[in-house]
């Protein structure tokens, strides 16, 4: 398993920044050859399903995840969900955690664990690369537009 971390200063408030990363069809739109669907019906919470679908025609796979914990920001206290990966060919977790920041900005940590079967482990170090490198540029994506 490869695993990351990024840190995010944006300047929106805590709810706002949850928002935003917690859409989640808006991933689709800031991770590329990705589809994201809710496969629950709404509101977002513990037991809801959503599914990635990334790739190009036969060349795609679905990564279902579930959301394990769900607490959105209140009151000054922290907002934090926790995906668990459940496919065939993703698997691990990742992290949300959005808190109040200096000067009213919200401070967003995201941590990943993450695995892709049958990869030997070897290339975890790349993996954990890839990751940052393109989720970095998702949560970024995600944080700049409302």
């Amino acid at each position: 398993m490869a695993t990351f971390q990024l840190r995010r200063t944006a300047p929106l408030s805590p709810d706002e920044a949850w928002r935003r990363l917690t859409t989640w069809p808006r991933h689709g739109e800031a991770v590329p050859l990705t589809r994201m669907t809710v496969a629950t019906p709404p509101p977002t919470g513990e037991g809801t399903r959503i599914v990635a679908r990334t790739g190009l025609g036969p060349l795609s796979f679905d990564d279902p995840m579930d959301v394990t914990v769900w607490r959105p920001p209140a009151d000054g206290s922290p907002g934090f969900c926790r995906l668990e990966k459940r496919g065939r060919v993703v698997t691990g977790w990742a992290e949300i955690e959005v808190r109040p920041g200096p000067g009213g900005r919200a401070r967003v940590v995201w941590r990943e664990e993450i695995g892709v079967r049958f990869l030997p482990s070897v290339f975890e170090a790349v993996l954990a690369r890839a990751g940052r490198r393109v989720f970095g540029r998702a949560v970024n994506r995600l944080l700049r537009r409302p």
